[in-house]
């Protein structure tokens, strides 16, 4: 079965790395990567993400999608910073850069590499040892969506969810779940995170979706939550192509953030 997951994340365009704690819960969408040596599955997150690989736990689950169902793989996460892009380069870049149009403008050659400096200088978050992988059903619907909680101390609980609708976020708001493998729920208050994205065929547009809160039963009690299925979406992971216009200043934003998680890495390499 782990190497059916390798298979799937390898294969992949998208995928996700998602975790929970008796405290809090959360995820994010990665563009999945595999060591050449041992096909050990990762992700190598630029810099503007720094606050989310902050948030991972020693535990985490990495979730594949295929057209008839969904594998997740949880085990022990590592993340190391590669604080000059080195180790991306020499390694994984060829393989982000054919899933990845950004990644391939930006630092496919030497010349673009130098002009989008910020780009190159990543986190590297890798699954180090898988401790179980399963099954899940397929999301087929926009309004299809992970769910993941606690199982454990550390250990993260995926599965694969939708609901009749997705109203705007906001602290208070209540939404039924259904579990697309037609279980129950049955949750104690733990907290939970929702998460869906979707991107265009350039990637130049990847929007994520989600709620966060609390599970009580069968309902998710929102407590924060940004965007959510596109009316008249008929698929996940579909959205158009930016304009010229917004391409433009989107970069400009990447390069900003991007900036500024490299001088707080540095700040907090020189200060050890």
């Amino acid at each position: 079965m782990r190497d059916e997951m390798v298979a799937a994340w390898s294969r992949a365009a998208a995928a996700e790395i998602l975790w929970a704690t008796p405290s809090a819960a959360g995820g994010m969408p990665v563009v999945p990567l595999t060591w050449p040596a041992d096909r050990t599955p990762c992700a190598a997150l630029p810099l503007s993400r720094l606050d989310e690989v902050d948030a991972l736990p020693p535990r985490a689950a990495f979730v594949a999608r295929e057209p008839s169902r969904t594998l997740v793989a949880i085990g022990d996460v590592e993340v190391r910073w590669d604080a000059e892009g080195e180790e991306f380069v020499e390694h994984l870049l060829p393989q982000e850069a054919a899933k990845h149009p950004p990644t391939r403008l930006r630092a496919d050659t030497l010349i673009s590499r130098r002009e989008n400096w910020w780009w190159v200088p990543r986190a590297l978050v890798t699954l180090t040892a898988v401790r179980q992988v399963r099954v899940l059903p397929a999301r087929t619907h926009a309004e299809d969506a992970l769910l993941v909680r606690p199982a454990g101390e550390d250990d993260p609980h995926v599965g694969v969810v939708t609901a009749k609708r997705w109203p705007d976020p906001g602290q208070g708001s209540e939404i039924e779940l259904w579990p697309r493998d037609g279980a129950a729920l049955d949750g104690r208050g733990e907290p939970a995170h929702v998460l869906g994205h979707r991107h265009s065929p350039d990637f130049e547009r990847w929007e994520r979706w989600y709620r966060s809160g609390a599970v009580h039963g069968e309902v998710l009690h929102v407590l924060a939550g940004d965007s959510g299925p596109r009316p008249g979406d008929e698929e996940p992971g579909t959205a158009e192509p930016l304009t010229l216009l917004n391409r433009y200043a989107h970069h400009r934003r990447v390069a900003k953030d991007c900036k500024a998680g490299i001088a707080t890495l540095e700040s907090r390499l020189a200060n050890r």
